[in-house]
């Protein structure tokens, strides 16, 4: 069976969708990488949040896809909007990676110890959030572009401190010196980091039995409730905002852990709240999360456009 998958043409994406057909060789499949330059690869001046968010990343592979040019797309489920569109469905999230933030520097300066006035790249809205709440004295600027090129910037002394996935950093094999976990309890990591997913065209049974060998259940329960209080939300990369699930407990009775947060963007309030329940119960807890923070006033905070739900 031949299989084209759609992907992002950065090194990232690449090494991503290498890694899934990798997995899809080994039972046979034959596999083909089609790259693409997507709308948000061409606008690298723009901050996301003033064209468009983050399904810039994702609509032309989803185009393809539903024109039948590829076979199965390959994201990472943070790029992916709330909602699928018609015609499309996730069908796999591999195992997830590592999902914290890392704040990499030239020294080996934590965040505490970075001065006063300390330039800090990011081009995520809810990063900056949060360096702003932990350290209102720090710079926060965009810096958009792939991870060596920000890693490139970090060099050249454009700032002295830049903020990236650790998933990434793992996927793409790269070990800077520098480098400092941040507590994924204070720095919730954002909707879906570090999950890969697999889209497909819905009713394509053939690609979805040939793909469910690479989903891990585990991961698709976080993602579902992650998504759910995404979509609850009704949150875009306008919104500062995060969630985490985990699973906890024995392999026989795990219990969901989320945490969750809604900000301002310049980190002066910062909304947290956290919840846990059945494994069974993974979306109803990511809409409660999300409905408990727009009790506590989250829409005030940011521009959201929480969106209704019936059973």
């Amino acid at each position: 069976m031949k299989v084209r998958i759609g992907t992002r043409g950065s090194a990232l994406a690449l090494a991503q969708a290498g890694s899934v057909a990798a997995a899809l060789r080994e039972v046979g499949a034959r596999v083909e990488i089609v790259s693409m330059r997507t709308e948000g690869d061409r606008r690298q001046d723009a901050r996301l949040a003033d064209v468009g968010g983050k399904g810039l990343f994702v609509r032309e592979i989803e185009k393809a896809l539903l024109a039948r040019r590829v076979d199965l797309a390959v994201h990472s489920l943070k790029d992916l909007p709330a909602d699928t569109p018609d015609g499309l469905a996730l069908a796999a999230f591999p195992p997830r990676e590592d999902p914290c933030d890392v704040l990499v520097t030239r020294t080996a300066a934590g965040l505490d110890e970075l001065p006063a006035g300390a330039v800090i790249g990011t081009s995520s809205l809810r990063r900056r959030a949060l360096l702003l709440a932990a350290r209102s004295d720090l710079s926060v600027v965009p810096l958009r572009g792939n991870v060596d090129t920000r890693l490139a910037k970090l060099a050249s002394r454009e700032c002295d401190a830049v903020v990236l996935a650790a998933a990434g950093l793992r996927r793409l094999a790269l070990d800077p010196p520098h480098v400092c976990r941040l507590d994924v309890e204070t720095f919730v990591p954002a909707v879906g980091q570090g999950i890969l997913a697999l889209e497909i065209r819905d009713g394509d049974g053939a690609i979805r039995d040939l793909v469910a060998g690479l989903n891990d259940p585990l991961t698709e329960t976080c993602a579902r409730a992650e998504r759910a209080y995404l979509r609850r939300l009704g949150a875009s990369c306008h919104t500062p905002m995060a969630a985490h699930a985990t699973l906890v407990g024995l392999v026989e009775r795990p219990r969901l852990f989320m945490s969750a947060l809604v900000a301002s963007e310049d980190g002066r309030q910062v909304l947290r709240a956290d919840a846990g329940g059945a494994p069974g119960d993974a979306e109803a807890i990511g809409r409660g999360l999300a409905e408990l923070l727009l009790e506590r006033g989250a829409e005030a905070l940011t521009p959201l456009q929480p969106t209704r739900w019936s059973p």
